[in-house]
């Protein structure tokens, strides 16, 4: 077999062939860890827009307009939640192009990257983890969205009240018109993600600009109702003055980053599609810092324009659409909110446990096999439950998410200060024993030992009362326990992943 790496690092891409339209592993490599979906890409052509319009269809959510709502409510002035927001989405705009970097220049998702520093049988731990928390995401977001159905159809057809009733027409704890609406969002994300990722690429380079557009109508229709001298950028009394100010904007830049942790973690599988690293920093800068500012502001001025029109401060935007009397406008501003989850949820819960779970037994789940196994869990998990159910939901999730923070941090710590950003991709894909990645049985378990205590700590800082005011930074606990942690237990490593890398058996 060739060699995957240069002396300087540089990726060769093996190619899939195809015999009689099946297709044809590269030499060595063992199909119980690689399919067509999971192998290095030839084709990387993603430019910086697509990058750009992948982080506009991530922010731009139900979720995104609550979340950055919400941080002008702290207690704080308008300037000094624009700083704080300013300062975290800077920091994960660099957090996100450290993480880019492994899955572009080598051309492979994030469970076929972590196999590097997991082992190529170890790397399914972080893959599970990561997949059961999207399940329960996936879920949850097409939730959310089906209720803009609801919505639409008791405006036009007030008379199906009584289906939206889950006493009256409803099993599973959801009413006949709610699981109407989910399934119905449910099946339009199945089709487009059934399409491929050029379908998805598109969708989402249509979904950011067009969420934009609404988004612009809908704030100038509200300030001219309100009148701007009626509205007010700070959404809540402001509380803390003098140097009392600082441990709140710590805590509001801690929440920017801890927002963000899930799709950063799921970066790779979309750098993976980058032309090159600069167009994906070019896409990342205007996407994070450029992008979520822009939403941040709109988001604030429609919300302070609540106010004045409606009576009351509003923050959910379901809510607020549903209470304008043009039922034009109301179908539109819904319409916006269900496209703009489902952008949302494929590139967020859609697209990343697909690559995880086949990565699991890729001979005998692709990555579009993966990605129903996915859908159809998040049905199962009924997620409205859940989400009416504050105390399940936040251990459940929370616990998950613990791990987000360590399996970052040691993948961040093994390319660049143990691998020295020297992989060799070939060794990623073979089950010799005398391979580079396969460790003691193909689990490197340096790695492992250094994920678990700092999982732990992760999750007593969210669960255990005197931690608590911890839970805010539970994601940075995380990722540096488990940085220090696995840098150590693999320190007699890095003098031996320094020397170029060499063929695989």
């Amino acid at each position: 077999m060739h060699e995957s790496t240069d002396v300087r690092g540089e990726a060769r891409i093996p190619t899939v062939r195809y015999e009689d339209g099946e297709p044809e592993l590269p030499a060595g490599y063992s199909s119980r860890l690689a399919n067509e979906d999971l192998v290095p890409l030839k084709d990387q052509h993603w430019n910086a827009y697509n990058i750009f319009a992948f982080w506009m269809s991530d922010v731009h959510s139900v979720g995104g307009y609550v979340f950055a709502g919400s941080l002008f409510a702290l207690g704080l002035t308008s300037w000094q939640v624009l700083i704080a927001l300013l300062a975290g989405i800077s920091i994960v705009n660099v957090l996100c192009n450290l993480v880019a970097k492994p899955s572009q220049r080598n051309g492979v998702p994030y469970p076929v990257m972590c196999r590097a520093a997991f082992g190529v049988l170890g790397a399914n731990i972080p893959a599970m983890i990561r997949g059961l928390i999207a399940v329960a995401w996936y879920g949850i977001q097409t939730y959310l969205a089906s209720t803009a159905f609801v919505v639409i159809a008791l405006k036009f057809w007030p008379q199906l009240g009584a289906y939206a009733d889950v006493t009256q027409h409803g099993f599973g704890g959801l009413s006949a018109l709610g699981w109407f609406g989910f399934m119905t969002l449910w099946v339009l994300q199945a089709l487009v993600f059934w399409n491929g990722m050029e379908a998805i690429k598109r969708f989402i380079d249509f979904c950011g600009p067009a969420v934009y557009v609404v988004m612009f109508a809908l704030t100038a229709w509200l300030v001219s109702k309100a009148g701007w001298q009626n509205i007010h950028l700070n959404l809540g009394a402001v509380k803390y003055h003098g140097w009392e100010v600082v441990p709140v904007m710590v805590t509001a830049i801690a929440l920017v980053v801890s927002y963000f942790s899930g799709p950063m973690l799921n970066f790779g599988d979309f750098s993976r599609y980058g032309k090159s690293f600069a167009a994906v920093k070019r896409g990342n800068f205007w996407g994070l810092p450029i992008n979520f500012l822009a939403f941040s502001l709109v988001t604030v001025i429609t919300t302070a324009a609540t106010q004045p029109v409606f009576g009351k401060l509003i923050t959910d935007p379901v809510e607020m659409v549903s209470r304008i009397d043009n039922a034009t406008a109301v179908v539109l501003g819904a319409v916006t909110f269900v496209i703009a989850t489902i952008g949302i949820n494929i590139v967020a819960n859609f697209v990343s446990p697909a690559f995880d779970f086949s990565n699991v037994a890729p001979s005998r789940i692709s990555w579009r096999a993966g990605g129903m196994i996915a859908a159809v869990a998040s049905v199962f998990i009924t997620p409205w439950n859940l989400f009416n159910r504050p105390e399940v939901i936040h251990y459940t999730l929370d616990i998950l998410g613990s791990f987000i923070g360590p399996l970052y941090g040691i993948l961040i710590v093994d390319f660049y200060l143990i691998k020295r950003q020297q992989i060799d991709v070939d060794a990623m894909f073979s089950m010799s024993p005398t391979s580079r990645y396969w460790y003691a049985g193909g689990v490197n378990r340096s790695a492992v030992y250094a994920l678990v205590p700092a999982a732990l700590v992760a999750i007593a800082c969210v669960l255990v009362p005197t931690l608590h005011p911890l839970a805010n930074f539970s994601w940075f606990v995380g990722v540096g326990v488990a940085a220090l942690a696995y840098r150590w237990l693999a320190r007699g490593a890095v003098q031996k992943a320094a020397r170029p890398a060499t063929a695989s058996p």
